[in-house]
């Protein structure tokens, strides 16, 4: 297999959250031919389309960060959409990777695809030991499928290509800031915000405050997925977590983003609504052992997203 370089052909599927991170990794390393699409320039639902493009494009590796994902009120009132929209792209993707002989594919699973109850921090073998936690139970399962097709195809064509990834709590510039279908840092990032422009004194937020999360800036994951490019590290019967080995509950959470945005007033929650999984820390020394480390902190991370918001949403807002 020939190694990633700056000569290689690399499609990027998704421009959203993760897919522009690999945009800005990719140009910093001035990589030459970078395709970056989204559903505006193909329909990944459509399998004789995405096949056509596939075909018409021949990229060597390509990242998959296309799909539809949310926060825990998008995984509520949407579920056929989160199955259907991911299983279809996730079929059509490797369908045609395969078919024009990639070097490489990233696929992006999911840490909810752990068992509620499992063992902190979650290893990689604790996976399908347990039910996933009901809320987000669909997109859940069509993770579990997505990872396990890239599994198979490695396991019957012996071969290393298809690199299932699970990362946590993914956040950075590019991230979806409604409250209504984003996911808790970025959504809070927006509600503290409108609370601090609105004067409003009193912030009703969701469930008990006390579940924990690991956050992952996307730079650091697209610097982790560089690795799993460029080594011929494999094990092709499992996938592999990449986080930051750190967690904090949604309650601290809210403190700190309360604190970088600016807004003074007080933080109330609302019991009556699900907190999701208690806890959901990954355990990453396989990545780690790669020569992988994240770089950005959580509190710098949030100040430069918190800047991204401001000076992209905000001001195109107004404008």
């Amino acid at each position: 297999m020939s190694s990633i370089n700056e000569n290689s052909k690399i499609l990027v599927l998704g421009t959203g959250l993760i897919g522009s991170a690999f945009q800005r990794l990719f140009t910093g390393k001035n990589y030459k031919e970078v395709i970056a699409v989204n559903s505006h320039n193909v329909d990944l639902c459509d399998t004789n389309e995405t096949i056509n493009f596939f075909k018409k494009v021949k990229p060597d590796y390509v990242i998959n960060a296309a799909g539809k994902v949310g926060g825990i009120i998008a995984n509520r009132d949407h579920p056929a959409d989160f199955i259907v929209e991911n299983l279809s792209i996730q079929m059509n993707v490797i369908k045609a990777a395969h078919q024009v002989g990639i070097e490489r594919l990233i696929f992006f699973a999911s840490s909810c695809m752990y068992p509620k109850e499992a063992s902190q921090p979650m290893k990689e073998d604790a996976l399908l030991t347990g039910k996933p936690e009901e809320t987000s139970m669909p997109y859940a399962i069509s993770k579990i499928a997505g990872m396990q097709l890239c599994l198979a195809f490695n396991q019957q064509f012996g071969i290393n290509k298809y690199i299932p990834v699970i990362p946590n709590s993914v956040y950075g510039p590019n991230d979806n800031f409604d409250p209504n279908s984003g996911h808790v840092l970025s959504s809070l990032i927006r509600r503290f915000h409108d609370a601090k422009e609105n004067k409003i004194k009193e912030l009703v937020l969701w469930g008990t405050g006390s579940p924990r999360r690991e956050f992952i800036h996307s730079d650091d994951l697209a610097r982790a997925c560089f690795i799993l490019l460029s080594e011929d590290y494999l094990e092709v019967d499992f996938p592999i977590n990449v986080g930051v080995s750190e967690d904090i509950s949604i309650k601290d959470l809210a403190k700190i983003i309360a604190e970088i945005v600016g807004y003074e007033g007080k933080i109330l929650w609302d019991k009556t609504k699900p907190d999701g999984a208690p806890r959901k820390l990954l355990e990453s020394s396989r990545i780690s052992s790669l020569g992988w480390t994240p770089l950005v902190t959580l509190k710098k991370g949030i100040h430069e997203t918190y800047n991204w918001y401001k000076e992209k949403i905000l001001k195109k807002d107004i404008e």
